[in-house]
């Protein structure tokens, strides 16, 4: 199996496989390339509706020159607890890439990914700006977008500087706003039950659907209620690495 940058050429074939209707695994399977390589060219490249082979070819080669020629400054985020920062560099585009395939835009799951991996849990608008390598403005409006979707919020620090955070409760916050919105598509179904009538076709398919939502997000609500406490539990503190094991000692 080949490894190494995709080619030009393999990218045009990717693009061809797109306009076909092929699934990842196929075109894949056709470069003998590994199904996570063509997932993540796609999706970080426009999605497959958007995929253009000769934009994505330029835009690798100009990630390629800003890695070469950017000095990796450790204070932009520390590396702490002896992590690679290559593994941690490539799962943060692995965390990317799983959050645009769920609908989130691609700069919005890159600060979205960017928040999550973060120790802290929260970062500047600069610091952000400076580790995706993108403008002030691209971060102000990924922000604005997860601060909608109860993703995110912000605070003041000690210096007046404002900060982006992603807390233990924001993926209840979430869910019980994903639990709302469907709600209101519930009451919203039950209204157009009484406009089309109950007895009508097209009634029915409404009343199913209000049934269906309103089943799905009551339920939601209530196991994120149940499951609250989990986003609080902490880390298990786990052996010191430098500790030799005990049972080597003579």
């Amino acid at each position: 199996m080949p490894g190494g940058r995709l080619t030009q050429q393999e990218r045009q074939q990717i693009a061809l496989g797109l306009a076909e209707g092929l699934a990842y695994a196929e075109i894949a399977r056709r470069l003998d390339r590994p199904t996570s390589t063509i997932t993540r060219e796609v999706m970080r490249n426009g999605g497959p509706t958007a995929y253009r082979s000769d934009l994505a070819h330029r835009a690798t080669e100009h990630r390629a020159r800003r890695k070469q020629s950017t000095v990796r400054d450790p204070k932009v985020l520390p590396q702490a607890h002896g992590r690679d920062a290559e593994a941690v560099r490539a799962y943060e585009e692995v965390f990317t890439t799983v959050m645009m395939q769920s609908g989130m835009p691609q700069m919005m799951a890159r600060v979205m990914g960017s928040l999550c991996l973060a120790d802290t849990g929260s970062l500047t608008a600069s610091e952000l700006a400076q580790h995706l390598q993108v403008s002030p403005a691209s971060i102000s409006k990924a922000i604005t977008f997860l601060e909608s979707q109860g993703l995110v919020r912000r605070e003041r620090d000690e210096r007046r500087r404002e900060r982006y955070i992603v807390d233990n409760d924001v993926w209840y916050q979430s869910m019980m706003a994903s639990a709302r919105s469907t709600a209101r598509i519930v009451e919203t179904a039950r209204e157009g039950v009484g406009v089309l009538g109950p007895g009508t076709p097209a009634g029915a398919r409404l009343e199913n659907i209000a049934r269906f939502l309103q089943f799905v997000s009551e339920s939601t609500a209530r196991a994120a209620e149940q499951a609250r406490e989990i986003l609080h539990t902490k880390p298990e503190a786990g052996p010191s690495p430098e500790a030799a094991p005990s049972d080597s000692a003579t």
